[in-house]
């Protein structure tokens, strides 16, 4: 029997299309890197494995129920698991984006960051957008290691770096996911150009005045 569609679910199918085409137009995703989910009441609606942001149809686009079986689409990405963890460890997000993009995955490429918050302070958009941004150990992609990892180190959190592999982000809405994954591009890229060179990181009172109230 054929899944019929409602009205929620085609919305969120429109706009995951339209996301992954803006995301591939600005540089942020290549080839058939990186993945992208909504969550729409019990279902769930992701890129399909081995897709191109840049030519996703509406009909090739995943849709799951809450555990994770194929109901419309293409098959889903093989990480659809990580996506399901980070949703159940913040309830309150309606969107998981992840990509390999190039200044965060350089990132999460390298030796003696502090995994348990990689970047430093730099800018109060960093602190009021991304916040702590833990680094979880390496995996093989796909691999259901990952999600376990997201349980135990993703809880209120809006973004963690896949060690080696790039970022993950996840907000109330998939405008809001992209927000944090751009805020995040953006920082690791000052990170690295500031390499080597002396830098007036923000005060520890700084950023409790930032994020005073936050939670």
């Amino acid at each position: 029997m054929e899944f019929k569609l409602n009205p929620f679910i085609e919305e969120a199918r429109r706009e995951l299309v339209r996301i992954c085409s803006l995301l591939f137009q600005r540089g942020l995703a290549h080839g058939s890197a990186g993945n992208i989910s909504i969550k729409s009441g019990n279902h769930y609606i992701a890129t399909p494995s081995g897709s191109s942001f840049g030519d996703l149809s509406e009909d090739d686009v995943s849709i799951l129920d809450n555990c994770g079986n194929l109901l419309s689409g293409k098959k889903a990405t093989k990480e659809m698991p990580f996506h399901m963890a980070w949703y159940e460890v913040n309830p309150q997000h309606n969107a998981v984006v992840h990509l390999h993009s190039t200044f965060a995955t350089a990132v999460s490429c390298l030796e003696n960051t502090d995994p348990d918050n990689v970047l430093p302070p730099l800018t109060p958009y960093q602190v009021m957008k991304i916040g702590r941004l833990p680094l979880i150990p390496y995996e093989k992609p796909g691999d259901q290691k990952i999600a376990q990892h997201i349980r135990e180190s993703a809880t209120g959190l809006k973004a963690v770096l896949l060690s080696n592999h790039g970022p993950v982000c996840g907000a109330a809405n998939i405008n809001s996911a992209v927000d944090v994954l751009e805020e995040l591009e953006s920082t690791c890229r000052l990170f690295l150009l500031l390499d080597g060179k002396k830098i007036r990181y923000l005060s520890k009172d700084d950023v409790a005045r930032l994020t005073e109230g936050a939670k």
